[in-house]
């Protein structure tokens, strides 16, 4: 496997002292067989996937049109034959998290000339980047697959979404800090595997008073098989309360998953990976401190605080590098559609809309139609209390009769509309 850049382990293994027999490490293997390091890239990859993006033309300082059959929305709604956006943002944001860099190629559609497809490559791909004397790229170098030749694309062919790093053009991955961290967790799990196998399985022992009647060696291994056959494996009395011989006592023994901070150790770890990839706890599965009230706090800041600054540079490497390839641009632009994931429960939404505008907002109609329920063609009308009612009667229109609220329903209805 080709590597995308010089990496901080890519021909030497994890551990220090090669005694485990580990064989070299990169960091597509870290992902693949790191339960927590791919617990918080794939919360991040299939959290954004699954936030759709718009196409907008700004219309005006406050208004704007979403546009749907727009080459850019086209583009990005179906990015290249048999791959969908969903797909395409899952392995952009998966690949900027474990490498630090994730690629696009402009190139034509297949069998169209005029449409232009986006084109996923892997980073492993990239054999170098030839920049400039200031260190902008120029060209990029991709290894095609399986003949291994070199494949040169002009930067202004490539959409290159980068984390941030020091001193390199290269973008650094949030992998790079848990090297010692996962080296750490590795070795634990490693002795953790021994104490299990070598030990931790000792249920416990019997126990013989040292004034017991001594055994003959028939008496012994008939006790030994019977004890074996009747309370061990799936014998018939496994798991049940075994009737002892003179005087004896069953001793436990072995050590429990708490003793042996086999929990603590993972769940520490996980917390330190999501810190580094800043994922909430809670979100990937450590609910210590969770409760139903901050959960919710913590699914709004997952959007906001978590998943913003993701949106953001996708939002704008694509208007830096798509959309300007495009014609009848001019106000043009992308979102993803975060409001859709930030919106409360239908009790939620429905006690704010009426909020909002004051007085109910839906028919019986449309409520029949939610619930799947046949027309009634006495059902179209707008129900409206009349303590709520901004009807304003027409000039010259007597006043309403003293006794009218009192003839309504109960609930403030007019019979009419009961």
């Amino acid at each position: 496997m080709l590597l995308s850049k010089p990496l901080p382990w890519p021909t030497m293994g994890w551990y220090s002292g090669d005694s485990c027999g580990c064989t070299p490490a990169s960091l597509e293997e870290v992902y693949r067989t790191h339960p927590g390091v791919r617990t918080c890239i794939s919360f991040l990859a299939t959290n954004i996937a699954q936030v759709t993006i718009h196409t907008y033309r700004r219309e005006g300082e406050y208004d704007r049109q979403r546009l749907r059959d727009h080459p850019v929305a086209v583009a990005l709604d179906q990015p290249w034959p048999g791959v969908s956006q969903y797909r395409l943002m899952e392995s952009t944001v998966s690949d900027v998290a474990i490498y630090g860099d994730a690629f696009w190629l402009k190139v034509a559609w297949p069998g169209d000339r005029e449409r232009i497809g986006l084109r996923r490559v892997p980073p492993a791909r990239l054999a170098r980047i030839e920049p400039d004397a200031l260190g902008s790229p120029q060209t990029f170098v991709f290894v095609s697959y399986p003949d291994g030749n070199e494949v040169t694309v002009r930067a202004d062919q490539v959409v290159w979404f980068r984390s941030y790093d020091p001193t390199e053009a290269y973008g650094s991955t949030a992998i790079t800090s848990l090297r010692n961290l996962v080296a750490e967790d590795y070795e634990a799990a490693q002795y953790r595997q021994q104490l299990w196998r070598r030990g931790a399985r000792l249920g416990g022992v019997l126990k013989r008073p040292a004034d017991a009647p001594e055994w003959s060696e028939v008496a012994e291994t008939r006790f030994k098989a019977e004890w074996a056959a009747w309370y061990s494996g799936d014998g018939p009395q496994a798991g049940g309360t075994p009737i002892l011989q003179d005087g004896m006592d069953y001793v436990t023994g072995g050590f429990t998953a708490e003793q042996a901070q086999y929990l603590d150790a993972r769940k520490m770890t996980l917390v330190q990976i999501a810190a580094a990839f800043h994922v909430p706890p809670p979100m990937v599965g450590i609910l210590d401190n969770a409760n139903f009230a901050n959960v919710r706090e913590f699914h709004r800041s997952l959007y906001q605080d978590t998943l913003g600054p993701w949106f953001r540079m996708i939002e704008q490497e694509i208007a830096n590098a798509v959309i300007p390839d495009f014609d009848d641009t001019a106000g043009v632009y992308c979102e993803f559609n975060v409001a859709e994931k930030l919106r409360g429960s239908f009790e939620e939404q429905a006690a704010a809309l009426q909020t909002a505008v004051g007085a109910p907002w839906m028919s019986r109609s449309e409520a029949r139609a939610r619930m799947n329920l046949p027309e009634r063609e006495d059902a179209d009308q707008l129900i409206v209390p009349l303590n709520v009612s901004t009807t304003v009667p027409p000039e010259g229109a007597p006043p309403a009769e003293p006794g009218a609220a009192a003839r309504s329903n109960g609930n403030g209805h007019h019979p009419q509309y009961a």
